[in-house]
């Protein structure tokens, strides 16, 4: 298989992720994924009042997740995202930092 057809395929991706350059695909940086996983972590720092802010952070934490990703990735990591944000004691999952490397692992398979 030449270079010319390789697709980004990730859980079966019906829109591949745009931005390809040199056969490389763009994922969000690390540093990226970490500041929106610190953000979503940082309820458990206002006791009682977190789990508000977990229910409006939700949508927007998968919102942003499909933005980044784009493609299935995207849609499928950012359901997960807010789900993982709005369900009680489960939001300390790094679900974006889980995607970059998945992202990452992704990318190197079309090499």
């Amino acid at each position: 298989m030449d270079n010319s057809e390789k697709t980004y395929n990730a859980v079966l991706d019906t829109e591949p992720r745009a931005q390809q350059v040199d056969n490389e695909l763009t994922v969000p940086s690390l540093l990226f994924c970490i500041l929106m996983d610190a953000i979503g972590m940082a309820s458990y720092i206002f006791p009682g009042v977190g789990e508000s802010f977990d229910l409006v952070w939700a949508p927007i934490s998968g919102f942003i997740f499909m933005k980044s990703f784009g493609g299935m990735t995207g849609k499928i990591g950012g359901l997960i995202s807010m789900v993982e944000e709005a369900v009680p004691f489960i939001d300390i999952i790094p679900t974006f930092t889980i995607g970059h490397f998945y992202a990452k692992y992704q990318s190197r398979k079309l090499k």
